[in-house]
């Protein structure tokens, strides 16, 4: 499924991800020991019983029969049962009755697509975005936006039956924060870069489970203006005959354009993510983006040789204008280079903040461990509280963004320094330094076996989790309470119209 991040991530299922949180934490995600995958796990245990359980239905691709939608997935397709086997169909309402078509067919499970719907869900619109069904990240465009809010708490707790950590069943699940207006919100996209068949310059995101590029004329969840700078770079692209990359040549330069927005301030940074370092025609092109784009404020290039799964490479180059883009939020301003990470929505995120801040409740005084800080967003809106706040990431580019802003905000009592935290945090406790709190917003993968071995071990009073994988979440809730008792978890929808979604969870140590 194509998105509008990057489709450098593992896991097709997942595509739809915050994928600049997976480009920082590449590292980890190589070196992950993935606590829950061993033989001897629950889900593993599941999965054999499920096989030996599997009913033996003779299926073929084509294959049409008539289908009811009993509920909804976590990547917000519906699944009912022919003959005992599961079926997924994107697209799908819970309560339809649909003639489905098969699409492909697995031991235990079978994926189709709708043919033909013969009772519609009341709850079903019509999307905006007429490649909806076609590409990521509009996975719920066809459903109302107050059904929307609801499975996203339902699909958290989906997650929670499914790995079922201690005392699940009582959690208090609150309520979906959502969106007054659910479209229009995403600061960033990064779009695919090819020629078609009549030689013409077209930019959009690849269609699901292929690499067959869909052109985006418009775009509903994206922010006007990303729309505009990437149309109008397009055109500059074909005007100027650039050298476009083929993927199956593997020759050409240009690959992805990356615009990103900030809400608050108007500046807008450009990428050109390119096969090599070499950029013809780079002084007509950006004598163009001056004249005809001035709110671009920062053109980069940034140079991913080769076929790869990733869309970043190592080396990024300054281009024109300023070398990054600042954001402000909540009276804190922010530099971006252009890997920082930033939540891709900016409203929203000043609202799943302000929930981290209010579970966290710290007093004057104590201190605070901001883990997978990036930039520093979440432990700089803590710093006014906190006695002392202290922070880590694995990207050097963005630990110097988290102290450049910290010392541009006037804040003094934040620091921030290269590494994991499960390095850190045990050299810092043998210097004397022991955090009251500690607030984790880890990548889709969850957080690392070793972090919570050592949060276990540390033991801070207050603990806020922020994850954007209700999965993961749930998988790392089995081991953390043991120590920890779940007083709440908060759902946030960041991402409306997809089946992404964000929680806050508030826990507290165990006496």
């Amino acid at each position: 499924m194509a998105n509008f991040d990057s489709q450098n991530h593992r896991g097709g299922r997942d595509r739809y991800a915050h994928n600049d949180r997976n480009d920082r934490h590449s590292y980890r995600d190589r070196h992950r020991n993935t606590h829950g995958n061993h033989p001897t796990s629950r889900g593993y245990n599941d999965r054999r019983r499920q096989e030996r359980e599997a009913p033996s239905v003779t299926v073929e691709v084509g294959q049409r029969f008539p289908l009811t939608i009993k509920r909804m997935g976590i990547n917000g397709e519906g699944i009912g049962y022919y003959k005992r086997m599961a079926v997924f169909v994107p697209g799908a309402l819970t309560g339809e009755e649909a003639v489905v078509e098969v699409t492909s067919v697995a031991t235990r499970y079978l994926r189709a697509k709708v043919h033909r719907i013969r009772k519609a869900s009341p709850h079903r619109v019509e999307p905006r975005d007429s490649y909806a069904d076609a590409v990521g990240g509009f996975e719920l465009e066809h459903l109302d936006y107050p059904e929307q809010l609801k499975f996203k708490r339902d699909i958290v707790a989906q997650s929670l039956e499914r790995y079922q950590p201690q005392g699940f069943r009582h959690y208090d699940l609150r309520p979906t924060l959502g969106m007054d207006n659910p479209y229009g919100y995403r600061n960033k996209a990064q779009f695919q870069v090819r020629r078609n068949a009549a030689g013409q310059v077209e930019a959009g995101l690849y269609a699901e489970r292929s690499h067959d590029l869909v052109d985006l004329a418009t775009c509903s969840v994206q922010m006007p203006v990303t729309m505009t700078v990437m149309r109008a770079v397009v055109a500059m692209l074909q005007d100027l005959d650039m050298p476009i990359y083929d993927e199956e040549a593997k020759s050409g330069i240009v690959k992805t354009l990356v615009v990103r927005a900030a809400a608050n301030t108007d500046d807008v940074q450009l990428v050109f993510i390119t096969n090599s370092q070499k950029l013809p025609h780079k002084r007509e092109l950006l004598e163009r983006i001056a004249s005809e784009l001035p709110q671009v404020t920062s053109v980069m290039q940034n140079i991913n040789p080769g076929e790869t799964s990733l869309v970043w490479g190592d080396e990024t180059i300054h281009l024109a204008g300023a070398e990054a883009i600042t954001e402000k939020l909540d009276g804190l301003a922010f530099k971006l280079s252009a890997r920082a990470f930033l939540q891709l929505n900016p409203a929203q995120m000043t609202v799943l903040y302000a929930e981290a801040k209010k579970a966290l409740d710290l007093q004057p005084g104590e201190t605070v461990v901001d883990a997978y800080a990036g930039i520093g967003t979440i432990g700089l809106s803590l710093a006014d509280v906190a006695e002392e706040v202290r922070g880590m990431d694995v990207i050097p580019e963005a630990v110097a963004d988290a102290n450049a802003n910290a010392a541009a905000n006037g804040i003094t009592n934040a620091h921030y320094e290269v590494g994991t935290a499960e390095d850190l945090l045990p050299k810092w406790i043998m210097a004397g330094f022991r955090p009251d709190a500690i607030v984790v917003d880890p990548p889709r993968t969850g957080l690392d076996a070793t972090l919570i071995e050592t949060i276990l071990a540390v033991r801070p009073e207050k603990f806020v989790y922020i994850s954007c994988n209700p999965s993961t979440l749930a998988k790392d809730l089995v081991e953390l309470t043991h120590d920890y008792q779940v007083d709440y978890i908060q759902s946030v929808d960041m991402m409306p119209q997809t089946a992404r979604c964000e929680a806050v969870v508030k826990l507290s140590r165990r006496q």
